[in-house]
């Protein structure tokens, strides 16, 4: 399965702490995530993670990009929804493609969680 990996900035932690507990699981998958996401994932676990470029600065379009063209399977993205982003019309557009297409979303832990076990 091709997963994609992203999170807001109050939210890396929260998914570096996630991709830790289920590294294993993960280890399993080709993965994906935006730039600073993809090197805290790295970080915290040694998972390889094929990184896009900032959210802000395009990644989020380039992971909907391969959302749309059928380069992944699953979107785990931890949103920070009480913070304004100015990117947050790319934000839509990821959630929109995914609905459009059809693939799993998990946008809290609970449903992270979830997709987690789904994979077992």
């Amino acid at each position: 399965m091709r997963i994609a990996l992203v999170a807001h900035d109050r939210k890396k932690d929260e998914l570096s702490a996630f991709a830790k507990r289920h590294a294993l699981l993960l280890a399993k998958h080709a993965l994906s995530a935006t730039g600073n996401t993809g090197t805290a994932i790295t970080k915290a676990t040694g998972l390889p993670v094929h990184r896009y470029l900032s959210g802000p600065l395009g990644g989020d379009q380039q992971i909907g990009s391969a959302i749309a063209t059928g380069e992944l399977d699953m979107l785990i993205f931890l949103r920070d929804p009480l913070t304004a982003h100015p990117h947050e019309p790319d934000v839509t557009a990821l959630l929109r493609l995914s609905d459009v297409v059809g693939i799993p979303i998990a946008t809290n832990l609970a449903t992270a969680e979830a997709l987690m076990a789904l994979l077992k």
